[in-house]
């Protein structure tokens, strides 16, 4: 599994300033700490033949925005304000590459459940992040558990928004995975259907159609999903957003994860089922080389999703 690495000489944007890595707090009674109240996206800056590019900013940032007026977050910084808060904290650190994480969050003012006296704060924190499954994953692919943890039901916690309340059921997934020696884990709905990975949409490809489960399936609109969706129309290959039932994981042709850290990244195996070939197949391949073309300016950008600095 991919690691980020902590470079503490960084700045890290707060609140509209730039500060030192190490001045970057909050305090312990900041209701985000207590109850889970914040959201985040993660972005990745990529080095092209072009230039920086900051892909699909403009996307994340609204997904952010989405996010937190699901919980009910007034933001005090327009969606501008904080895409220039993420380019600022590449170009001040002098980062062409790099995983961007701004997140809006409920800060120190009281310790009730209602957030309503606590400020809504903000953050961008850069990091240097390489292969989130590991530098072999885009190629060989890799090993997955469906976990015996259920993905967050239908309101209970809203799954179109990216809080980190929602992760805590993400954070299972993976531990229960990994502690039995799988790379990741796949998560069923509250009716049993495939929802997605800890931190990953997923696809499956099935005599030459792809299928990925719909967002009613506790599915997080993924920026990559989305780009994912329009690639496959573009390249001519069938795409239905349908349920998927576990079983459908074991006989596929091809599976794989979407994500902005997993990128397109094929899935070897399933429950120590081996899926297809057992390694990237050709229609996760055609995708995976038309999202690395499309983010190096070699595609259309049909989605607008540059953000070049």
């Amino acid at each position: 599994m991919g690691k980020s690495r902590f470079d503490e000489s960084l700045k890290i944007w707060m609140n509209g300033e730039l500060v030192d890595w190490h001045k970057a707090t909050i305090h312990v009674a900041s209701h985000a700490l207590h109850y889970g109240s914040a959201a985040f996206e993660g972005i990745r800056a990529y080095k092209t033949p072009r230039g920086t590019t900051i892909w699909a900013l403009k996307a994340h940032i609204r997904r952010l925005f989405d996010s937190a007026k699901i919980y009910r977050m007034p933001i005090k910084w327009t969606p501008e304000q904080i895409e220039q808060a993420c380019a600022e904290v590449c170009k001040v650190n002098g980062m062409d590459e790099a995983y961007v994480r701004p997140m809006i969050y409920r800060g120190y003012s009281s310790l009730g459940v209602h957030p309503r006296e606590c400020p809504v704060d903000a953050c961008v924190i850069p990091l240097r992040w390489g292969k989130y499954l590991g530098p072999e994953a885009l190629e060989y692919g890799v090993d997955v558990l469906v976990s015996s943890w259920t993905r967050i039901a239908p309101n209970t916690l809203p799954a179109l928004a990216k809080s980190i309340a929602n992760y805590a059921n993400s954070q299972l997934t993976v531990i229960d995975a990994q502690n039995f020696g799988f790379t990741e884990g796949i998560a069923l709905d509250a009716n049993g259907y495939v929802s997605e990975g800890s931190g990953e949409n997923v696809f499956l490809v099935r005599d030459g159609k792809v299928v990925t489960p719909p967002l009613g399936a506790s599915v997080l609109p993924g920026i990559t999903r989305g780009c994912v969706l329009q690639l496959c129309k573009e390249l001519n290959i069938p795409i239905y957003e349908q349920l998927v039932p576990r079983e459908m994981l074991y006989i596929a042709d091809e599976v794989f994860f979407s994500g902005t850290a997993a990128e397109i990244t094929p899935i070897r195996s399933v429950d120590k089922v081996v899926i297809g070939a057992g390694k990237a197949g050709p229609i996760t391949k055609q995708i995976q080389e038309a999202y690395f073309d499309l983010i190096n300016a070699r595609r259309n950008d049909s989605l607008g999703h540059h953000y070049w600095i």
